[in-house]
């Protein structure tokens, strides 16, 4: 074996094997599982068709088993409300058809076990080929989505209401509609964060980095009763760090990148330069969207989205991307489906999904119903005409500043919740509305949310007072509330901030920070040049092109709108972690930079910086004796490599918590 894949396995001695199976395991198991399904799957010579969840089952099960099963009435116990709730009832094994009690009633010839009942007509065999290749597919659902009736649904303006009291310890808003909710679903105040974990999640979150060592321990030694507060607010006044982390948000959803598919032929236009300084200069929301909807010749790639090569579906035009992304970005609707047919996860018709893209249409556009034409010409028209219509005979420029004002018009709830509910999802592990693309969705607390919408519009759109005043309350310094399966939306209890995975770039960036070190990488064009920094000048990761590494870490390509990347370790990204020639090459110029600058330093106080640096704290005994160990009392760029890599595979680092 050659050492390019033999690294660093083959070095490390048993203990240190099993310290690096320890901090592997952890991630593992799901990785092994996928592979176990993958290898499955590839095991049948015949797979059944192709089948999409919205197109193809929706259909079947709402016109022949929603009437028994679903919004309350579940008849053999059986609902198909959700699929967990289908899952439960263990009618259905996802991946085994003819383990499925929901295929064996179907196609039963006995008329008493038959569904739907003999008094009813039989599916289809069309119908139940459907079926049995959705299960086989693995049961696949469309996240989110529910066949029980909603009964929520939010007004349009948002709502303004009465805080509950103050009381001693819960001054703060947010504090005290949360103490209100704590009491009436008898859940008790999470424990608050200690000193050292406050001052990394705060900086991972704020400005996505570590905090240096210096920080953490003046934090610790500083007696001063608004200490978070004023830390908080340092963070957010380095405006270099706070864009250069912000960046990688913005870019997942603006779909905005300066490389790969669409940049050939004038295909697609990058916006970097000006959100990069839209970050800098903090610019008010509602001017920032309207710059994106109206936009000047630096701000337009948004709206243009990417101009496929080659032949595509009428839903891929660029005037339909537009009506998909603004919907989806901006008021957290799902209008790919309705850019196809009328859509069957909402409320949402073919003509809004067309209505939008008109508006931003050069010439006639023709509205397709499933690639297919209609003859029907698409008239230009807003989502919510009570907030206000768009002259469809305006000339485009004139359509495109009606519509700007339509979308961040001040009685537009949906606008001001959607951005408010994102950035509480991005501090605190999960959303007030779950999923966040889902705002039509019931919030598991709507004054809670009606309030951080207003306090948005109260400040006058100001992204990063809203970022302090969460970031400031007792709910977001409390311990993070650890939970082994994600609850379903409508039985979700806040008990506190959640822990999340570092993103590609944040990843990448503790790992610069902790090696002394930079990958060599190509910068992204930025200008006008980034503002000075005397604290922080790293090379950010959000500003590198990207690479194989940071795709398996999860960093998209931006061919479409991302707003939650997964949390999953995949196989792929177990692999270049444990045995990649990228990360390899990282981490062996770290321990050069790291032994050189290291000095005469004691192997105990070498071992003490790296976790004072990676954790915002020191090393435990065991810690301390298992590291020495592994650098030997003589360290060399082997064994410091060897450490480096076991501490970046830990949980505690590779999580904020």
């Amino acid at each position: 074996m050659s050492r390019r894949y033999s690294w660093p396995v083959a070095r490390l001695t048993v203990a240190r094997l099993v310290v690096a199976l320890a901090a592997l395991a952890w991630w593992l198991a799901p990785a092994a599982a996928q592979t176990l399904t993958k290898t499955q799957a590839l095991t049948k010579t015949q797979p059944p068709p192709k089948i999409d969840f919205a197109h193809d089952v929706v259909p079947v099960i709402r016109a022949r088993c929603a009437s028994c099963h679903t919004s309350g009435t579940y008849k053999g116990s059986f609902s198909l409300d959700t699929r967990e709730a289908m899952l439960e009832s263990e009618a259905v094994t996802p991946g085994e058809p003819a383990a499925s009690e929901l295929i064996e009633r179907i196609t039963s010839a006995d008329l008493d076990e038959r569904m739907p009942p003999k008094d009813q007509r039989p599916l289809s065999a069309k119908e139940i080929g459907v079926l049995r290749a959705w299960i086989a597919q693995g049961a696949r659902w469309e996240p989110g989505f529910t066949f029980k009736k909603a009964a929520y649904v939010a007004p349009l303006k948002v709502r303004r209401s009465e805080l509950p009291p103050s009381k001693p310890g819960v001054e703060h808003p947010i504090d005290r509609i949360l103490a209100a909710y704590f009491a009436a679903h008898k859940v008790a105040q999470p424990p608050a964060l200690d000193n050292a974990a406050f001052v990394r999640r705060v900086s991972m979150d704020v400005i996505g980095l570590l905090p240096a060592p210096p920080e953490v321990e003046a934090f610790e030694h500083d007696p001063s009763p608004d200490k978070h507060e004023r830390l908080v607010r340092s963070l957010l006044a380095d405006r270099r760090a706070y864009a250069d982390h912000w960046l990688t948000f913005w870019n997942d959803l603006l779909r905005n990148d300066d490389g790969g598919i669409g940049f050939r032929e004038n295909g697609r236009k990058s916006i970097t330069a000006w959100l990069y300084q839209a970050l800098l200069d903090n610019k008010p929301y509602d001017r920032f969207v309207r710059e994106l909807v109206n936009p000047k010749p630096e701000s337009e790639g948004f709206l243009h989205g990417i101009q496929w090569r080659g032949r595509i579906n009428a839903s891929q035009q660029r005037e339909i991307q537009f009506s998909q992304n603004l919907s989806q970005v901006f008021f957290g609707i799902n209008m790919k489906c309705a850019s196809c047919h009328d859509s069957f996860i909402d409320d949402w018709k073919l003509d809004d999904a067309y209505g939008l893209a008109a508006v931003v249409a050069e010439r006639p556009l023709e509205i397709h119903r499933c690639d297919k034409a209609t003859g029907k010409l698409a008239k230009a028209h807003f989502l919510w005409p009570e907030l206000g219509t768009i002259d469809a005979a305006a000339p485009r420029a004139k359509r495109l500043e009606q519509l700007a004002g339509l979308v961040t018009h001040p009685d537009n709830g949906r606008f001001q919740r959607t951005i408010v509910n994102r950035l509480w999802q991005r501090l605190m592990g999960r959303g007030i509305v779950q999923p966040v693309d889902i705002m039509a969705g019931e919030p598991w607390s709507a004054d809670l949310l009606e309030y951080l919408a207003s306090y948005l519009v109260d400040h006058g759109y100001d992204l990063q007072q809203l970022l302090q005043h969460i970031a400031t309350s007792r709910a977001y310094q409390s311990a993070s509330a650890i939970s082994d399966e994600e609850p379903a939306a409508d039985d979700y209890v806040f008990r506190g901030p959640q822990v999340k995975r570092m993103t590609a770039e944040q990843f990448f960036d503790a790992v610069w920070t902790v090696t002394g070190t930079e990958a060599a990488r190509r910068l992204v064009p930025v200008h006008p040049p980034r503002a000075a920094s005397k604290q922080r000048e790293l090379l950010r990761a959000a500003l590198a092109r990207n690479d194989a590494l940071m795709r398996s870490l999860g960093r998209p390509n931006h061919d479409q709108v991302v707003t939650t990347r997964s949390d999953r370790l995949t196989t792929l990204e177990a692999l270049d972690l444990s045995n990649g020639q990228i990360f390899a090459d990282l981490l062996a110029r770290g321990a050069a930079s790291r032994l050189k600058s290291a000095g005469k330093a004691t192997s105990e106080q070498f071992v003490e910086s790296i976790y004072l640096l990676s954790f915002s704290r020191r090393p435990t005994a065991d810690e301390l004796a298992t590291a020495r160990e592994i650098v030997g009392a003589k360290p060399s760029a082997e064994s410091v490599a060897d450490l480096l890599w076991i501490v970046c595979m830990l949980p505690e680092f590779q999580l904020i918590r």
